[in-house]
């Protein structure tokens, strides 16, 4: 953080700082590559919140701490509830995760991903949301959630056919597979990939560009390009959230999560 940069929040999972009229959020669970619970997801919807609502801020940043921008979902967390029929382990994780996406999409400020590392499963989805994405040689993405035998959300199904058409989706969304950073750049996931290094000065050099331009008609332009999709969104993320609960419940995510931990291949039974 430079000497001119302003803590804004004392969150330990999700940190905010000012600078200028950049914010820069970061989830901030580097143990779990950021990995996905109720209260980091809690937190960066108040964050987004926050840096929304200030007419100071021109531009909004994303990152992850550490060696990852986001895991996904933490699966601990998810199968630990699938064990004990617990929806309500994964149910606010999911409405926080909506209202997420959705504030990214429809706020006034524009918002740059910044990926260092695996962005996966949701966490792949919430830099979907963003207005741009540049990411670090070692970047990696994937819609890993069928490994888990469960269903994309945060916004997966409606971004990712917009950016890559349905067949190429339907692969990462079938197979759970990871791309590298150069693949994500020729699918056109990604604006730029640059070597980690770099990333930082890369997206601030950015962030201070678009900060330095006209406000009025840059916020139109976010608000003509991504706003108008709200209901169509909003749409996508009520049928996402059914899928995942439906999918939630059935012995095949109890499996998938468990071959996950027990570093297997799952046996999928469709039950």
């Amino acid at each position: 953080m430079s000497n001119a940069a302003q803590s804004v929040t004392a969150s330990p999972v999700v940190l905010e700082t000012r600078h200028e009229a950049i914010a820069t959020i970061v989830l901030n669970r580097p143990d779990r590559l950021n990995a996905l619970n109720a209260e980091i997801t809690i937190a960066l919807n108040e964050a987004l919140g926050r840096a929304a609502a200030d007419d100071s801020v021109r531009v909004v940043v994303l990152a992850g701490a550490g060696r990852g921008f986001c895991a996904g979902g933490d699966l601990s967390v998810i199968g630990a509830g699938r064990k004990s029929g617990a929806i309500k382990e994964l149910e606010p994780i999911l409405r926080a995760g909506m209202q997420i996406v959705l504030r990214m999409r429809t706020m006034p400020q524009p918002v740059i991903a910044a990926i260092q590392g695996p962005a996966a499963g949701a966490g792949m989805n919430i830099a979907l949301a963003a207005d741009m994405r540049i990411a670090a040689e070692e970047a990696s993405f994937g819609q890993n959630f069928a490994k888990a035998g469960l269903f994309p959300d945060y916004g997966g199904t409606f971004f990712l056919p917009q950016l890559v058409g349905p067949s190429r989706a339907a692969e990462m969304f079938y197979t759970g597979d990871m791309i590298d950073a150069q693949t994500a750049l020729r699918m056109g996931l990604v604006n730029r990939v640059v070597p980690a290094a770099q990333l930082e000065a890369e997206v601030r050099a950015l962030a201070q560009k678009i900060a330095q331009g006209p406000p009025i008609a840059i916020r139109a332009i976010k608000q003509t390009l991504f706003a108008g999709e709200r209901e169509a969104l909003e749409r996508a993320l009520e049928r996402e959230g059914k899928n995942q609960m439906k999918c939630f419940s059935s012995e095949d995510c109890l499996e998938g999560i468990a071959a996950f931990f027990e570093k297997r291949p799952p046996r999928f039974r469709g039950r």
